[in-house]
């Protein structure tokens, strides 16, 4: 997996990220591109496949978080990007498969860092508002 670096490039040889086509100003196209004939099918298939799994239920909380928003079909290709970077961060990590930890993959260092800080900030207002002194 050493080629492609990140998962983001991962995503983007397999077509599943949307074109940046722009000139002077006018956004064209950003539909996703025709890269990877193969393996994006492939991939929406295990996309829809996970959203109707019953016993994993990570997925199809995504789908139906993302599929509000931005349409059904759109959803599907957000969940089979979040499929393709976990594969990619356990072959190369060789990590197990863990859903509680694909928010992490690929997160940029700073933003995890503010993240925890906020949530450590959020647990010491908890306990104060419980009664417990927090120093």
């Amino acid at each position: 997996m050493e080629q492609f670096g990140s998962s983001k490039r991962l995503c983007c040889w397999a077509g599943l990220t949307p074109g940046n086509n722009e000139s002077a100003g006018k956004k064209k196209s950003v539909r996703i591109t025709r890269a990877g004939v193969y393996l994006k099918p492939a991939l929406v298939q295990v996309a829809h496949a996970a959203v109707k799994a019953k016993d994993s239920s990570y997925y199809r909380l995504k789908y139906e978080q993302i599929s509000k928003r931005r349409g059904k079909k759109r959803a599907i290709i957000a969940i089979a990007r979040m499929i393709l970077t976990a594969i990619f961060a356990m072959l190369s990590t060789g990590e197990l498969w863990n859903p509680s930890d694909l928010f992490k993959v690929d997160m940029p260092e700073p933003l995890l860092e503010k993240q925890k800080a906020k949530a450590i900030k959020r647990a010491v207002r908890f306990l104060q508002s419980q009664g417990m002194a927090v120093g």
